[in-house]
Parts: structure tokens; sequence; C-alpha cells
């Protein structure tokens, strides 16, 4: 089963930037080895639920490391049959546009 999630997670104990902490979880998820596209307010990732929920674990344990709250929402499409999707949903709403 394909499933696709958009994933926002930081720490609210760090200040006002905190991009240093979202650009270790985009590490972590690259290393995955699974599809994924950093936008501005969360990052998509696509690939099987245990891969994915795998992956944002370990994003979630490496800011525990040495964050004392850490905010996370995600949200999850799970479709059977279904590859590409990342890239499918864009190209198929821009092309009704």
């Amino acid at each position: 089963m394909s499933v696709l999630v958009e994933l926002t997670i930081f720490p609210t104990d760090k200040g006002i930037s905190v991009s240093p902490y979202v650009a270790r979880v985009v590490e972590i998820l690259r290393a995955s080895g699974l599809s994924c596209n950093l936008g501005p307010m969360g990052t998509s990732i696509e690939g099987e639920w245990d891969d994915i929920m795998a992956a944002i674990t370990r994003c979630y344990r490496a800011l525990a490391e040495d964050c004392d709250r850490i905010y996370i929402v995600m949200k999850a499409d799970c479709r059977k049959g279904a590859e590409n999707r990342m890239e499918g949903k864009i190209k198929s709403v821009e092309g009704k546009l």
C-alpha cells in the first residue's frame, strides 16, 4: 500500500529559528531511502507504512536527545495499488490549470 505522509516536527524550546533541527530531521528522512520533499511548512514522505513510521521515530528520537518539547503534526493518505503519488498528484493538478 502506498502511503503519503506530510510531517511537521520541530522543537518548541529552542528559540525563534529551529532550522538546524529541521535540517537534522530532513537528513534522517533522506538517509532513510524514502522519497521525500521538503516544503515550507512540512516534509512530504512516500513509502510503506512501517518504513515511514520507523523513519519518523528516528526523527523524534534524534530531536529528543537535546530538546525538551517537540511539536509533531502528521497527515497520512494510504492507497492500495498506487505509486509515485507525490509527483502524480502534482502533475494531475498542474495538468488541469
